[in-house]
């Protein structure tokens, strides 16, 4: 019971992230769902490795962490760098 409400609720809320992926007005906006999604999708892989007792899954998240985490700073550096072009004359 408390593995599909908390299956359930990582599906809301990947839902919600990628509505916010797809219509958010800015890359800035994007990227933080970008990351919610990927942290919602690495929660209910974690919660069905433990509810299936498979620890084998576990290396998944890990790896879609560093890849979310490296995405996240390269768009972060890229927003930066476009901020300073933009106030330059």
């Amino acid at each position: 019971m408390i593995v599909a409400l908390a299956d359930a609720a990582f599906i809301v809320t990947g839902v919600c992230a990628l509505v916010r992926l797809v219509r958010g007005p800015t890359l800035a906006d994007r990227v933080v769902a970008l990351d919610v999604a990927l942290i919602s999708l690495m929660a209910g892989i974690t919660v069905g490795a433990a509810d299936a007792g498979d620890s084998v899954v576990l290396n998944l998240p890990v790896v879609i962490a560093i890849i979310g985490f490296t995405a996240t700073v390269a768009a972060s550096r890229f927003i930066e760098r476009e901020r300073r072009e933009e106030s330059q004359p």
